[in-house]
């Protein structure tokens, strides 16, 4: 995916969707720039804050590519909502509301 430019001032806190919260929280799994932010593959990202940080749902994923792509969480989940639920049922991490469907078909 394309990523969008970003000056060498530009901090997280200063991304689409994100603030102080989301710098602190990235910090916990070593994140600390807006450039190893936008090295990491978002999945793999989100897979360490799901280990690490208590609670993290699904906005949370949908803030990571909205972040990198530039773009609104909330559009990331209207656009790529089945294509990111498929991925982390790939992975092991979809929210068991998703995998009970899933198994019901």
């Amino acid at each position: 995916m394309p990523q969008p430019m970003i000056k060498a001032d530009v901090r997280i806190k200063d991304l689409k969707g994100f603030g102080e919260k989301s710098e602190e929280i990235l910090a916990k799994v070593g994140i600390h720039s807006v450039d190893e932010f936008m090295a990491i593959d978002p999945f793999e990202l989100y897979k360490k804050l799901k280990k690490t940080v208590p609670r993290t749902g699904l906005n949370s994923i949908y803030a990571i590519i909205g972040a990198q792509e530039d773009k609104h969480w909330q559009v990331i989940a209207r656009e790529k909502k089945t294509e990111i639920l498929f991925r982390l049922d790939d992975m092991g991490l979809a929210p068991k509301s998703s995998q009970k469907k899933k198994d019901n078909e």
